[in-house]
């Protein structure tokens, strides 16, 4: 005589659920030190970047009057040192920190962005071609500032523009108002292309180049992980940062302060902006506030970086 199918046993059933629920608890938990991670990505990053920029802030400023010396002129130009005395002597030391507060909460999601999305940019070129060479530490940092950049334009036109203007009044929430009332939304995207060309040129000069420096300083000298070593690779990132992007960055600025209605010189994009200023005022005309370009992007890669690198020490996460 058959017998029937005895049903499974409760011991069965408990050792199958425990499985079950321990599998769905890894991967919770798996899934949630994930979030923290990329949280501590994002937070080390923007608050390094933001510190960097609130102490380089004066030179960013006089690196816009620089750059907006002479629009369609030859001629001779003035220096940083005399924009300088001439700012603090016609509209008080405070119009060297004009355009602040646009310009620290751009860092924060900028910064947070543009560092924070080079590391796993990284790991899925070494999943998927199972290699981060220098080619491809280059073109994480490009795709990095690229989509930063795209997100946080408007910030960066209202600080620009609130950079120009020491009579401007209200502050940026104003400013905001002014430019979509009289230009249109559009006109918080100006200079979109150049600005996305410069924070990938920017964002892959920096990181790649401070991430080979690293890794070159340790095979070649006795440094190891530490200040000596992150302020030695720092320096190297910043001066080609600098040399990479300040004809863009010149570029960027004449297009965010170009007002359709209030100047006679009209750029229709980024190529145009570049072959007008060569034309027009000379192929040295695209390095104008390179100087100043310099002495503010090298100290605030020096200090983003060794921010960045402590942040991430203090967080438990590995150096770059």
């Amino acid at each position: 005589m058959a017998t029937s199918p005895s049903p499974p046993s409760l011991s069965s059933h408990s050792s199958s659920s425990s499985v079950s629920h321990g599998f769905f608890q890894k991967e919770f938990l798996k899934a949630d030190v994930s979030s923290l991670s990329a949280f501590f990505q994002f937070s080390t990053s923007g608050v390094a970047v933001a510190t960097a920029t609130a102490v380089t802030h004066p030179l960013d400023v006089v690196k816009v009057r620089l750059q907006m010396q002479l629009v369609g002129q030859r001629g001779p130009l003035h220096g940083m040192g005399n924009i300088f005395a001439q700012m603090v002597k016609a509209e008080g030391p405070g119009s060297l920190y004009l355009g602040l507060a646009p310009a620290l909460a751009r860092s924060v999601l900028y910064g947070g962005l543009r560092i924070g999305l080079y590391e796993p940019c990284k790991h899925v070129c070494d999943q998927l071609l199972g290699s981060t060479n220098i080619l491809l530490k280059i073109a994480s940092g490009a795709i990095s500032g690229v989509i930063a950049t795209s997100l946080t334009n408007p910030m960066e036109v209202l600080k620009v523009r609130i950079q120009m203007d020491s009579n401007q009044a209200g502050g940026p929430i104003k400013e905001l108002h002014k430019v979509v009332r009289e230009e249109g939304l559009r006109a918080l995207w100006k200079g979109v292309g150049p600005a996305m060309t410069r924070a990938g040129a920017l964002t892959a000069s920096q990181l790649a180049t401070y991430d080979e420096s690293k890794q070159a300083l340790r095979r070649w000298t006795n440094l190891e992980e530490g200040f000596h070593l992150h302020l030695m690779a720092s320096c190297v990132a910043g001066t080609m940062g600098t040399v990479v992007t300040a004809p863009v960055d010149m570029v960027k600025t004449r297009l965010m302060l170009q007002r359709l209605s209030h100047t006679s010189q009209s750029y229709r994009n980024g190529f145009h902006c570049a072959y007008q200023v060569m034309q027009t005022e000379g192929i040295g005309a695209l390095y104008k506030g390179g100087f100043t370009t310099f002495a503010r992007l090298g100290p605030q890669t020096v200090i983003t970086f060794l921010v960045c690198e402590k942040l991430r020490e203090i967080s438990g996460m590995k150096a770059f």
